[in-house]
């Protein structure tokens, strides 16, 4: 499963950062696209503005199949309070561009599943294969817009895989 996660999130990582170059965040002093996992970072008191942040929050499994098919979910969140050359005014416009966004990182729907433990990362046998995302509704809090869009995630386990 772990082969999956890092592959899903290599794989939004890099079309976030040809999508549009300039999301980026510093994290630990590296500057990088502005995305990350949430259960691979350490907390946070609030939600970091205008970056995407994978949250994994389910996963099923069906062992009937010859190999197991595993089905994640990943929450995609994501917030912002719009520019500060126009006073947060834009904040609707810019929750727009994040949503764009979203939709061009998981198309297309599929990649090749790598082992990002090893280095280089070695590929495997096996795609990676997820959902169109689910857009759920806004959320404000007091200058905020958010959302979380939901993708389901597909792998199938590979021998040697943990």
């Amino acid at each position: 499963m772990q082969n999956a996660k890092d592959t899903f999130y290599i794989a939004l990582r890099n079309r976030l950062a040809s999508t549009n170059p300039a999301r980026v965040m510093t994290l630990r002093s590296v500057t990088r696209p502005g995305i990350f996992v949430e259960e691979a970072e350490a907390a946070v008191a609030q939600q970091p503005l205008d970056i995407f942040i994978l949250r994994w929050t389910e996963m099923k499994a069906d062992t009937q199949l010859p190999s197991v098919l595993t089905q994640m979910t990943c929450e995609i969140l994501y917030a912002t309070a719009g520019t500060q050359n126009n006073a947060g005014l834009d904040r609707g416009r810019a929750l727009e561009e994040m949503d764009y966004e979203v939709m061009q990182m998981i198309y297309p729907y599929c990649t090749r599943k790598m082992n990002y433990a090893v280095t280089p990362a070695a590929s495997m046998e096996t795609l990676v294969f997820w959902t169109e995302a689910v857009f759920g509704p806004v959320t404000t809090l007091r200058d905020r817009l958010s959302r979380i869009a939901t993708v389901n995630v597909f792998a199938f386990q590979e021998q040697g895989e943990a």
